[in-house]
Protein backbone atom coordinates (compact mmCIF):
# COMPACT_ATOMS: atom_id res chain seq x y z
CA UNK A 1 0.00 0.00 0.00
CA UNK A 2 1.52 3.61 -0.98
CA UNK A 3 2.44 5.86 1.93
CA UNK A 4 0.44 9.04 2.07
CA UNK A 5 1.83 12.66 2.73
CA UNK A 6 -0.50 14.77 4.96
CA UNK A 7 -0.63 18.61 5.31
CA UNK A 8 -1.95 20.09 7.92
CA UNK A 9 -2.62 24.00 8.39
CA UNK A 10 -3.91 24.37 11.65
CA UNK A 11 -5.30 27.50 13.50
CA UNK A 12 -6.77 28.58 16.72
CA UNK A 13 -10.77 26.61 15.83
CA UNK A 14 -10.13 24.48 12.69
CA UNK A 15 -7.13 21.96 11.35
CA UNK A 16 -7.46 21.77 7.18
CA UNK A 17 -5.87 18.64 6.33
CA UNK A 18 -4.94 17.54 2.48
CA UNK A 19 -4.34 13.90 1.86
CA UNK A 20 -1.50 13.06 -1.20
CA UNK A 21 -1.36 11.50 -3.60
CA UNK A 22 -5.19 10.76 -3.82
CA UNK A 23 -6.19 14.69 -2.81
CA UNK A 24 -8.68 14.05 -0.26
CA UNK A 25 -9.52 16.72 1.97
CA UNK A 26 -11.11 17.31 5.39
CA UNK A 27 -11.62 19.79 8.06
CA UNK A 28 -11.95 19.13 11.51
CA UNK A 29 -11.84 21.28 14.91
CA UNK A 30 -9.05 21.91 16.48
CA UNK A 31 -9.04 19.73 19.76
CA UNK A 32 -9.40 15.87 20.89
CA UNK A 33 -12.76 15.58 19.07
CA UNK A 34 -11.11 16.28 15.62
CA UNK A 35 -8.08 14.83 16.70
CA UNK A 36 -10.01 11.60 16.93
CA UNK A 37 -11.76 12.01 13.60
CA UNK A 38 -8.02 12.71 11.64
CA UNK A 39 -7.07 8.86 13.01
CA UNK A 40 -10.09 7.99 11.69
CA UNK A 41 -9.58 9.58 7.73
CA UNK A 42 -6.22 8.46 7.92
CA UNK A 43 -7.55 4.86 8.86
CA UNK A 44 -5.11 1.93 8.07
CA UNK A 45 -2.85 3.64 5.34
CA UNK A 46 1.12 3.94 5.92
CA UNK A 47 1.54 7.55 6.76
CA UNK A 48 5.09 8.49 5.53
CA UNK A 49 4.82 11.99 7.46
CA UNK A 50 2.04 14.66 8.39
CA UNK A 51 3.33 18.47 7.79
CA UNK A 52 2.77 21.26 9.36
CA UNK A 53 4.15 24.52 10.34
CA UNK A 54 4.53 25.98 14.42
CA UNK A 55 1.45 28.02 15.00
CA UNK A 56 1.89 29.46 18.58
CA UNK A 57 0.00 27.56 20.99
CA UNK A 58 -2.18 26.04 18.30
CA UNK A 59 -0.30 23.49 17.30
CA UNK A 60 1.25 21.31 20.71
CA UNK A 61 -1.75 20.03 21.42
CA UNK A 62 -2.02 18.03 17.69
CA UNK A 63 1.59 17.40 17.99
CA UNK A 64 1.15 15.53 21.38
CA UNK A 65 -1.38 13.83 20.01
CA UNK A 66 0.01 12.47 17.29
CA UNK A 67 3.20 11.79 18.64
CA UNK A 68 1.73 9.86 21.57
CA UNK A 69 -0.03 7.94 18.77
CA UNK A 70 3.34 6.72 16.67
CA UNK A 71 2.30 8.65 13.87
CA UNK A 72 5.51 10.22 12.36
CA UNK A 73 5.36 14.12 12.18
CA UNK A 74 7.34 16.83 10.25
CA UNK A 75 7.23 20.81 12.02
CA UNK A 76 8.88 22.78 8.94
CA UNK A 77 9.99 26.52 9.02
CA UNK A 78 7.34 28.85 8.06
CA UNK A 79 9.74 30.98 5.68
CA UNK A 80 10.53 27.21 4.09
CA UNK A 81 7.13 26.53 3.62
CA UNK A 82 6.41 30.08 1.87
CA UNK A 83 9.29 30.07 -0.71
CA UNK A 84 8.37 26.54 -1.47
CA UNK A 85 4.99 27.82 -1.96
CA UNK A 86 6.53 30.78 -4.28
CA UNK A 87 8.67 28.45 -6.49
CA UNK A 88 6.30 26.36 -7.16
CA UNK A 89 3.50 28.99 -8.21
CA UNK A 90 1.09 28.92 -5.32
CA UNK A 91 0.92 32.70 -4.31
CA UNK A 92 -2.90 32.09 -2.84
CA UNK A 93 -2.83 32.48 0.75
CA UNK A 94 -6.02 30.09 2.11
CA UNK A 95 -6.24 27.03 4.97
CA UNK A 96 -7.29 24.71 2.45
CA UNK A 97 -4.09 25.69 0.00
CA UNK A 98 -1.62 26.23 2.54
CA UNK A 99 -2.92 22.22 3.46
CA UNK A 100 -2.29 21.41 -0.15
CA UNK A 101 1.22 23.32 -0.28
CA UNK A 102 2.37 21.49 2.82
CA UNK A 103 1.14 18.04 1.54
CA UNK A 104 3.74 18.55 -1.60
CA UNK A 105 6.20 19.92 0.66
CA UNK A 106 6.23 17.04 2.62
CA UNK A 107 5.99 14.60 -0.46
CA UNK A 108 8.73 16.14 -2.64
CA UNK A 109 11.47 17.31 -0.02
CA UNK A 110 11.08 14.53 2.80
CA UNK A 111 11.43 17.26 5.43
CA UNK A 112 13.05 16.00 8.96
CA UNK A 113 10.64 13.61 11.17
CA UNK A 114 10.35 15.17 14.98
CA UNK A 115 11.45 12.33 17.76
CA UNK A 116 9.46 10.05 19.31
CA UNK A 117 9.93 12.14 22.32
CA UNK A 118 9.44 15.23 21.12
CA UNK A 119 6.23 16.19 23.63
CA UNK A 120 9.04 15.55 26.30
CA UNK A 121 11.34 18.39 24.38
CA UNK A 122 7.89 20.60 24.14
CA UNK A 123 7.46 20.75 27.88
CA UNK A 124 11.29 21.49 28.42
CA UNK A 125 11.12 23.73 25.78
CA UNK A 126 8.47 25.54 27.13
CA UNK A 127 10.08 25.85 30.94
CA UNK A 128 13.41 26.81 28.96
CA UNK A 129 11.59 29.71 27.53
CA UNK A 130 10.25 30.53 30.77
CA UNK A 131 13.69 30.83 32.02
CA UNK A 132 14.98 33.20 29.16
CA UNK A 133 11.81 35.06 30.19
CA UNK A 134 12.69 35.64 33.29
CA UNK A 135 16.50 36.11 32.80
CA UNK A 136 15.21 39.07 30.71
CA UNK A 137 13.07 40.51 33.41
CA UNK A 138 16.07 39.86 36.16
CA UNK A 139 18.21 42.92 33.37
CA UNK A 140 15.18 44.72 32.92
CA UNK A 141 14.66 45.14 36.86
CA UNK A 142 18.41 45.41 37.38
CA UNK A 143 18.48 48.39 35.13
CA UNK A 144 15.06 49.84 36.45
CA UNK A 145 17.18 49.86 39.80
CA UNK A 146 19.78 52.03 38.44
CA UNK A 147 17.61 55.09 37.41
CA UNK A 148 15.10 54.80 40.83
CA UNK A 149 15.45 57.02 43.44
CA UNK A 150 11.71 57.17 45.32
CA UNK A 151 12.20 54.77 48.48
CA UNK A 152 8.87 53.15 47.58
CA UNK A 153 9.85 52.07 44.40
CA UNK A 154 13.31 50.92 45.72
CA UNK A 155 11.57 48.78 47.72
CA UNK A 156 8.95 47.45 45.16
CA UNK A 157 11.85 46.59 42.64
CA UNK A 158 13.79 44.90 44.94
CA UNK A 159 10.99 42.91 46.16
CA UNK A 160 10.65 41.72 42.13
CA UNK A 161 13.99 41.20 41.83
CA UNK A 162 13.71 38.52 44.80
CA UNK A 163 10.91 37.08 43.00
CA UNK A 164 12.19 37.21 39.90
CA UNK A 165 15.35 35.33 41.48
CA UNK A 166 13.13 32.69 43.76
CA UNK A 167 11.29 32.04 40.31
CA UNK A 168 14.06 31.25 38.02
CA UNK A 169 15.19 28.78 40.68
CA UNK A 170 12.15 26.80 40.40
CA UNK A 171 12.19 26.80 36.98
CA UNK A 172 15.84 25.43 36.73
CA UNK A 173 14.97 22.91 39.39
CA UNK A 174 11.71 21.47 37.52
CA UNK A 175 13.78 21.45 33.71
CA UNK A 176 16.42 19.31 36.19
CA UNK A 177 13.90 17.20 37.64
CA UNK A 178 12.45 16.20 33.97
CA UNK A 179 15.80 15.52 32.56
CA UNK A 180 16.69 13.34 36.15
CA UNK A 181 13.71 10.74 35.62
CA UNK A 182 14.71 10.49 31.92
CA UNK A 183 17.58 8.16 31.56
CA UNK A 184 18.45 8.73 27.76
CA UNK A 185 18.69 12.34 28.43
CA UNK A 186 20.21 11.86 32.21
CA UNK A 187 22.89 10.35 30.04
CA UNK A 188 23.16 12.87 27.78
CA UNK A 189 23.27 16.32 30.31
CA UNK A 190 26.14 14.16 31.76
CA UNK A 191 28.16 14.11 28.37
CA UNK A 192 27.48 17.75 27.89
CA UNK A 193 28.39 19.20 31.51
CA UNK A 194 32.09 17.29 31.19
CA UNK A 195 33.05 19.18 28.05
CA UNK A 196 35.03 21.93 30.32
CA UNK A 197 33.48 25.14 29.79
CA UNK A 198 29.87 24.17 29.46
CA UNK A 199 28.00 25.08 32.96
CA UNK A 200 24.51 23.55 33.62
CA UNK A 201 22.66 25.86 31.77
CA UNK A 202 24.69 26.09 28.72
CA UNK A 203 23.99 22.11 28.85
CA UNK A 204 20.08 22.58 29.21
CA UNK A 205 19.94 25.32 26.48
CA UNK A 206 21.91 22.55 23.98
CA UNK A 207 20.06 19.80 24.95
CA UNK A 208 16.73 21.35 24.65
CA UNK A 209 17.39 23.51 22.05
CA UNK A 210 19.29 21.00 19.56
CA UNK A 211 17.89 17.60 20.28
CA UNK A 212 19.31 16.79 17.36
CA UNK A 213 22.99 16.89 18.57
CA UNK A 214 24.78 13.61 18.51
CA UNK A 215 22.68 12.62 15.38
CA UNK A 216 24.44 14.90 13.05
CA UNK A 217 27.47 15.20 10.83
CA UNK A 218 30.51 17.95 11.58
CA UNK A 219 29.12 20.49 8.79
CA UNK A 220 25.77 20.03 9.55
CA UNK A 221 25.82 20.33 13.64
CA UNK A 222 28.06 23.66 12.76
CA UNK A 223 25.32 25.04 10.16
CA UNK A 224 22.23 24.23 12.64
CA UNK A 225 23.67 26.51 14.93
CA UNK A 226 24.16 29.21 12.46
CA UNK A 227 27.86 28.70 12.93
CA UNK A 228 28.86 27.73 9.55
CA UNK A 229 30.09 30.42 7.03
CA UNK A 230 28.28 30.75 4.10
CA UNK A 231 30.74 31.50 0.98
CA UNK A 232 29.77 34.63 -0.88
CA UNK A 233 30.78 34.56 -4.71
CA UNK A 234 29.61 35.05 -8.27
CA UNK A 235 32.06 35.46 -11.50
CA UNK A 236 36.15 36.77 -10.25
CA UNK A 237 34.20 38.76 -7.29
CA UNK A 238 34.77 36.54 -4.08
CA UNK A 239 33.05 38.46 -0.69
CA UNK A 240 33.78 37.99 2.66
CA UNK A 241 32.38 34.73 4.04
CA UNK A 242 29.42 35.13 6.74
CA UNK A 243 27.28 33.63 9.43
CA UNK A 244 23.46 33.27 9.04
CA UNK A 245 20.59 31.29 9.92
CA UNK A 246 20.56 28.77 12.26
CA UNK A 247 19.74 28.45 16.27
CA UNK A 248 20.21 32.04 18.23
CA UNK A 249 19.21 30.99 21.26
CA UNK A 250 22.29 28.20 21.03
CA UNK A 251 24.81 30.60 19.77
CA UNK A 252 23.94 33.10 22.56
CA UNK A 253 24.37 30.28 25.17
CA UNK A 254 27.66 29.64 23.97
CA UNK A 255 29.39 32.95 23.75
CA UNK A 256 30.51 32.84 26.77
CA UNK A 257 31.61 29.45 27.07
CA UNK A 258 34.03 29.85 24.37
CA UNK A 259 35.07 33.13 25.75
CA UNK A 260 36.05 30.61 28.87
CA UNK A 261 37.48 27.94 26.56
CA UNK A 262 39.81 30.41 24.51
CA UNK A 263 41.77 31.19 27.41
CA UNK A 264 41.55 28.09 29.27
CA UNK A 265 40.94 25.16 26.93
CA UNK A 266 44.10 23.87 25.27
CA UNK A 267 42.96 23.16 22.24
CA UNK A 268 40.60 25.78 21.52
CA UNK A 269 43.05 28.55 22.99
CA UNK A 270 45.52 27.04 20.45
CA UNK A 271 42.25 27.38 17.63
CA UNK A 272 41.64 31.22 18.66
CA UNK A 273 44.94 32.26 18.85
CA UNK A 274 46.31 31.01 15.46
CA UNK A 275 42.84 32.87 13.86
CA UNK A 276 44.44 35.88 15.76
CA UNK A 277 47.85 35.59 14.71
CA UNK A 278 45.95 35.09 10.78
CA UNK A 279 44.96 38.51 11.08
CA UNK A 280 40.97 37.35 11.64
CA UNK A 281 38.96 39.93 14.18
CA UNK A 282 38.54 38.56 17.86
CA UNK A 283 34.68 38.08 16.98
CA UNK A 284 35.34 35.62 14.81
CA UNK A 285 37.79 33.74 15.90
CA UNK A 286 35.21 33.18 18.98
CA UNK A 287 32.72 32.17 16.31
CA UNK A 288 35.38 29.62 15.42
CA UNK A 289 35.33 28.13 19.03
CA UNK A 290 32.03 28.34 19.40
CA UNK A 291 31.25 26.01 16.58
CA UNK A 292 34.50 23.84 17.76
CA UNK A 293 32.67 23.74 21.07
CA UNK A 294 29.06 22.95 18.51
CA UNK A 295 31.25 19.95 16.70
CA UNK A 296 32.79 18.77 19.90
CA UNK A 297 29.64 17.97 21.56
CA UNK A 298 28.13 16.77 18.90
CA UNK A 299 31.18 14.06 18.40
CA UNK A 300 30.94 12.81 21.68
CA UNK A 301 27.23 12.27 21.40
CA UNK A 302 27.12 9.98 18.98
CA UNK A 303 29.97 8.16 20.49
CA UNK A 304 27.91 8.52 24.16
CA UNK A 305 31.50 9.15 25.89
CA UNK A 306 32.00 11.72 27.97
CA UNK A 307 35.02 14.43 27.84
CA UNK A 308 38.31 13.16 28.19
CA UNK A 309 41.87 15.13 27.90
CA UNK A 310 43.85 14.39 25.61
CA UNK A 311 47.20 12.20 26.19
CA UNK A 312 50.39 14.51 26.60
Amino acid sequence: MTEITIGADISKDHIDLHRLPNGDRLRVTNDAKGFAATLGWIGERPVARIVYEPTGAYHKAFERFMLTRGLPVSKVNPRQARRFAEATGKLAKTDRADAEMLAQFGMLLNPRLLRPDAASFAELKELHAARLALVKDTTAAKNRGKNISQPLLKRQNAARLKQIETQLVQVEQAIADQIAIDESLTTRFEILVSIPGLSKITAFTLLIEMPELGELDEKAAGKLAGLAPSDRQSGRWTGRAFIVGGRAIVRQALYMPALVAARFNPDLKDKYETLIKAGKPPKVAITAVMRKLVVLANALLRKQQKWTPKPA
